[in-house]
Order: structure tokens, then C-alpha cells, then sequence
């Protein structure tokens, strides 16, 4: 059977070692899901797969051993999963519209988690509706707390929760558990002085560790959520390097902005020969210079009060060439 192996991508199955065959990928945004979509998806993999499912590094499925015949088959049997995800779509019961901008993974948040701020898999669900479908390679990640358990620094985008505390010094006893907790756990952001507790702006982190450990509440989380944005991390064959911090105390609307703003970056500059029409943020701003991405990303972007623009930006990583 001749087959378009570009548009076969394009649609998120994968080409593979054996001739005939293909595998498909399930997105799943903030990697959470009903439990009756898993039992759709192993009802594709027996009907048409070879009876296994691949959990992917990127939170989502792959159902391999599927012939190039019954793509379209597949693809009517993904729509109630693909809409019950909320996942966008152009034409209905024909599968996905791309697969160049990957899962937009996220820790399990603070759904479940004591140490996460927020719900992260809501934040990825919500990013995802603002840049999917795309075919430019874009890989983002959101981590609950600086525990960073969805290692975002590796990551063209990755967004931490950060959450600024609040000190209320009248229900404070002197108890220090918060010192403690601060500098075995965290960043010794926190001292005692004059029987009252001190936080250090600058090197606090986010991390709410103080929040944790107070048996008064006089630590509390503000309402407001704010993240940590890391720019530009990525593994590969060559020149892998983690990705720097960009903006400290940022906001969910200036976040998904800044991204949006970088797709556009991208369409300009991408290297029109790049091999598959793919091609790493950090490789294009490494040829544009960081001012000319700084032009495009932070157009019509309004911080939040607080939030800190980390400058200058330099670029480190293992050099192989």
C-alpha cells in the first residue's frame, strides 16, 4: 500500500521498522484522564493494534502494530477520546490535525499533591487549547512546586508553580519550624530575629515549604498563582543543555503570550531546510541572538506586578561540535 509517509506524521502516527505498520499517539494534555477513555484505547490496541499500549515519556499513548489500511478505522474509534479531552480539531473522525507540537505534560498537581501549588493539569489543558494544532516543534511542561518532578528544565517552555508566602508575625509562636524546614528542604530563604521570622525576597524560590511546616498558619499561600518560566532546555543528539530561568513571580496569561509570541518567532526564522521541517527553539535563537527573540516573545506581554525579568540571558550547555 503507498502511503504519504509526511501526511501519515502529520496525522500522529509513526512510521516504523516494519513495512505496512504504523503506531498511533494519543495526546494527552497534562497527562490526566477518565478512566473509560483507557478502556477505549485498549479496545483500539485489540481490534487493531497488536494488543499492547506504549505509555510515552510525554504523558501520552501509543498503540503500535496498526496497518496503514485501518488508520482511518482508528481514527473514527479516537473521536470520543479526542473530544472528550478537548482536544482541537479541524475535520471530526479524522484523527489529529498535527504532531509537531508535542503532549503538553504536567506533574499530578496539587489535585493530589501536598508540595504543589496548583492544579497543573489544568494550566496544561489550558495552554493546550491556545496552541494546538501546530506542526512546529515545541515541547512544554508545568511542575507543581521547585521540586520540579516533571524535570521542565528539559523543556523548550517549563512553568513552576511558585507561591509567594504570607506572613501574619501576630499568629507566629517562635516555634522556627519554618527556619528549619526552609534550610534542611529548600534554599535557607527564612531567619529568626528578634523572635519574629524574616523572609529573604530574593532567595525565597516559591517553594511553600514554610506554609507546610507552621502548626499556626501564620505562613499562608497568597491567592494570586504565579510560576517560574524556564526557557529553552532540551536533550538531543547535540548540544542538550537545561533550560535558564527567564521570569520569576510570572502570571498564566503573560505564560501562554510569551509562547504564542515564540510560534511566531519561529515561523519566521525557522532554518527552512531543518530535517523534517523541525527544528529546537534554543538552535534559532542561538542564530537570531537572544535581543531579536526577546523582541518577538515579550511583544504585548504585561507582567504582573512583582514578577522579575531575569537579564542578561546566557546560554550554557555540553558542547559536542
Amino acid at each position: 500500500m503507498d502511503i504519504n509517509t509526511k501526511a501519515l506524521k502529520k496525522n500522529a502516527f509513526r512510521v516504523t521498522k516494519v513495512r505496512g505498520i504504523t503506531a498511533s499517539r494519543i495526546r494527552v494534555p497534562g497527562g490526566h484522564l477518565k478512566t473509560e477513555y483507557m478502556a477505549m484505547i485498549q479496545g483500539i490496541a485489540d481490534a487493531f493494534g497488536n494488543g499492547t499500549v506504549h505509555i510515552t515519556s510525554r504523558q501520552g499513548f501509543e498503540i503500535p502494530g496498526i496497518r496503514f489500511e485501518d488508520m482511518p478505522e482508528v481514527n473514527q474509534r479516537l473521536q470520543p477520546i479526542i473530544e472528550g479531552l478537548n482536544i482541537n480539531q479541524e475535520a471530526p473522525g479524522k484523527g489529529y490535525p498535527s504532531s509537531g507540537t508535542r503532549n503538553v505534560t504536567a506533574c499530578i498537581g496539587n489535585r493530589v499533591c501536598p508540595y504543589a501549588c496548583y492544579d497543573t493539569s489544568a494550566f496544561a489543558q489550558r495552554i493546550e487549547k491556545a496552541i494546538f494544532p501546530n506542526d512546529l516543534h515545541f515541547k512544554i511542561a508545568l511542575t507543581g512546586c521547585p521540586n520540579d518532578c516533571a524535570k521542565v528544565r528539559m523543556h523548550d517552555f517549563g512553568i513552576m508553580g511558585m507561591s509567594r508566602p504570607h506572613y501574619e508575625k501576630d499568629r507566629c509562636v517562635g516555634c522556627q519550624a519554618c527556619v528549619k524546614k526552609c534550610r534542611v528542604k529548600s534554599v535557607e530563604a527564612l531567619a529568626f530575629r528578634n523572635y519574629k521570622v524574616e523572609r529573604d525576597e530574593r532567595t525565597c524560590i516559591g517553594c511553600g515549604e514554610c506554609v507546610l511546616a507552621c502548626p499556626t498558619r501564620a505562613w499562608t499561600r497568597e491567592g494570586e498563582k504565579r510560576y517560574r518560566l524556564t526557557l529553552l532546555g532540551r536533550s538531543g543528539k547535540k548540544n542538550p543543555r537545561l533550560g535558564i530561568d527567564f521570569i520569576k513571580w510570572a502570571d498564566e496569561d503573560s505564560i501562554i503570550k510569551i509562547i504564542l509570541n515564540t510560534y511566531e518567532y519561529v515561523e519566521k526564522y525557522i532554518d527552512p531546510n531543518a530535517p523534517g521541517g523541525k527544528e529546537h527553539v534554543g538552535y534559532i535563537v542561538d542564530r537570531t541572538g537572544t535581543e531579536e527573540f526577546l523582541k518577538w516573545a515579550m511583544r504585548d506581554v504585561n507582567l504582573p506586578q512583582g514578577a522579575e525579568l531575569i537579564q542578561p540571558l546566557y546560554w550554557n550547555g555540553i558542547k559536542y561540535r
